[in-house]
């Protein structure tokens, strides 16, 4: 499977200065470690591939003198493989399990930058928080990689003419012909059910059907529950749970505010803030920050108490929430979760396009926007519907308050562009954004 994030580790490559070691991080399965060894077996002469989980002897090793030169020996003599500048590509794999490898990092970047160093963690975010965590700040370069992306599917799945397609039509803003835009959402609807786990997306591709990958979804999450226990002490595992498996309900509901109150009767911020953060740091949910008014700087008006937690894919939320395949190809779904789908996709897409994620909501009158994004050239609100539906109230008093220059709407309807500067672009085409 090609992965964008490939473009993003040639760009660091082929930096002439200020290279520094380059730490990729992310959700457990979504592809950190293939995308590294595929990337070093396109582009370098030869890998050297550590993973701290599996091989305690070069974990060991990393308790005595951190000098570059002395790791680098050891490590050719482990391997029986020469290590040459610019040409070996180093993976220090499940970095989170060797905290001094992790520090390693700082004297790689200080001492011995002609070596390409690169390390992988699915419990990245939450172990560099940890107090007994040296960790090298400043002295990296951190990527974020996220589950397949809709146009990533499309290529995996033979469809590569499709995202041509959506490019040029999303361009010029453009209609697409009627029959592509139809064959075109089928696959979305089929995207929104397998989501982007590479592993889910290759037992997909292998046997052409829906039925299995619940089962298969389900034990990645069993995977990510695992690791609550693995990388928290028991009490703060039992909140984490709770916390995660709350999801599927606080998205289920008109308002998808987070609700400390569906985890758990008399539940509070106080109790379960720090197991939202471990989500978070995690990579397997994705905050959304409220803010109370559309202008540049969003950051300045956000209100800490109120967020939306979607989670990291949009495939598992379906499988948490005990959906069927043809409970979403026939599209046979309350209003309510079709909405909590389209959403937690978007939100999916647009992080993986590097947006921080906020939303907009006023109390007085009540009124609500999905997403906004902060551009150059200011706020652009955008509405998620996942029907041809488009009706919006919110919208329509958002745009009275703010007048932004662009406005995007995001749903099952064609591509167009109103007078007003509403931009209606299809859910498949959000990879574009």
């Amino acid at each position: 499977m090609k992965r964008i994030i490939t473009d993003e580790l040639l760009k660091w490559k082929e930096m002439q200065k200020d290279r520094l070691p380059l730490l990729l991080y992310g959700a457990r399965q979504v592809g950190k470690t293939y995308a590294l060894q595929h990337f070093g077996r396109e582009y370098y002469k030869n890998i050297i591939y550590i993973n701290f989980e599996r091989m305690p002897v070069i974990a060991e090793y990393f308790n005595g003198d951190l000098q570059p030169d002395r790791i680098l020996r050891f490590l050719e003599e482990y391997f029986s493989e020469k290590i040459l500048p610019e040409q070996t590509l180093i993976i220090f794999d499940e970095i989170q399990a060797c905290e001094r490898a992790l520090t390693s990092l700082k004297y790689f970047a200080e001492e011995a930058p002609e070596y390409h160093i690169t390390g992988a963690g699915s419990l990245l975010g939450v172990a560099i928080n940890r107090e007994n965590y040296s960790f090298p700040v400043g002295k990296v370069i951190m990527k974020t990689m996220y589950p397949l992306r809709f146009d990533e599917f499309l290529a995996a799945t033979g469809n590569s003419h499709l995202i041509s397609l959506i490019r040029e039509h999303y361009a010029d803003m453009s209609e697409m012909p009627e029959q592509t835009h139809n064959e075109i959402m089928l696959w979305l609807r089929r995207y929104l059910f397998i989501g982007g786990m590479p592993a889910v997306v290759q037992k997909y591709m292998e046997e052409a059907s829906l039925i299995n990958l619940p089962e298969l979804q389900g034990m990645i999450l069993n995977a990510y529950t695992a690791d609550m226990a693995k990388y928290s002490t028991p009490g703060e595992c039992t909140k984490i749970q709770g916390a995660f498996r709350s999801l599927p309900s606080q998205l289920a509901k008109d308002n998808k505010k987070f609700q400390y109150k569906l985890i758990r009767k008399g539940a509070t911020s106080g109790l379960f803030g720090a197991s939202i953060s471990w989500l978070v740091m995690s990579g397997v949910a994705l905050e959304c920050d409220r803010v109370t008014r559309g202008e540049v700087p969003l950051a300045i008006t956000q209100d800490l108490s109120s967020f939306k937690l979607y989670m990291s894919d949009v495939g598992l939320l379906c499988a948490a929430s005990g959906i069927m395949p043809e409970n979403v190809i026939r599209q046979n779904l309350s209003d309510i979760f079709k909405g909590a789908l389209a959403e937690n996709y978007i939100a999916q897409t647009l992080s993986c396009n590097g947006h921080k994620l906020f939303y907009w909501a006023s109390d007085s009158p009540a009124a609500e926007i999905d997403f906004l994004l902060q551009k150059e050239g200011g706020v652009i609100p955008v509405e998620v519907k996942y029907d041809s539906n488009v009706h919006a109230k919110s919208l329509k008093h958002y745009v009275k308050m703010y007048h932004p220059e662009k406005i995007i709407r995001l749903s099952s309807k064609n591509f167009g562009v109103d007078e007003q500067g509403m931009y209606s672009i299809p859910l498949y085409a959000a990879f574009c954004i």
